[in-house]
């Protein structure tokens, strides 16, 4: 009898995608789980829509817009285990560097400089940013943290391969924040 394959997801926040290319540089220990995960959303792969019934998700990238916000909150509510993956889900890190800078002043710094050949803020497309750029534990709760900016791929693997085998990973010896 086949075992039923666990669900995994990641999704991509305010960030660079370094995570994601440290899950990536796992290589060819990919192949290693890939018999028995199911990828079921990702930026890496040509998802829309984020499913029901995930058993874990790493998330990667700060909160900084409302549509960031109501997308963890959607994760949250579909996943078993939410991963923080990487310094920006778990501190913020370089995202909210501009958390001292008034969004209005980003916005006029961003799409008004006199030097832009069209100047304006754009209505459509870009999100409405929050005031404030926040770690995705201050919006829903967050089951395991990888610190690291990227976290190494070893340390990525670990934390996967640990819950592919039932267990919460012990990462106290593995990490540390910016490594």
């Amino acid at each position: 009898m086949a075992t039923a394959k666990v669900r995994v997801a990641t999704v991509w926040l305010d960030g660079c995608s370094g995570c994601h290319m440290s899950f990536l540089d796992i290589d060819h220990r990919l192949l290693d789980i890939a018999d028995r995960i199911e990828l079921v959303y990702s930026p890496l792969v040509d998802l829309k829509t984020f499913p029901p019934d995930v058993d874990v998700t790493l998330v990667e990238g700060a909160i900084s817009s409302d549509d960031d916000l109501e997308k963890i909150k959607h994760v949250r509510a579909r996943t078993k285990i939410l991963v923080a993956l990487g310094d920006c889900s778990v501190t913020g890190n370089v995202p909210s560097m501009r958390n001292p800078i008034k969004v209005q002043d980003v916005l006029t710094r961003a799409y008004l400089d006199p030097d832009l050949t069209n100047p304006g803020v754009p209505t459509q497309v870009v999100p409405h940013l929050l005031p404030y750029v926040r770690p995705i534990h201050t919006a829903v709760k967050v089951d395991i943290f990888i610190p690291g900016c990227p976290p190494h791929a070893d340390t990525i693997f670990y934390v996967v391969a640990e819950l592919l085998e039932g267990r919460l990973p012990d990462l106290s010896a593995k990490t540390r924040f910016g490594a």
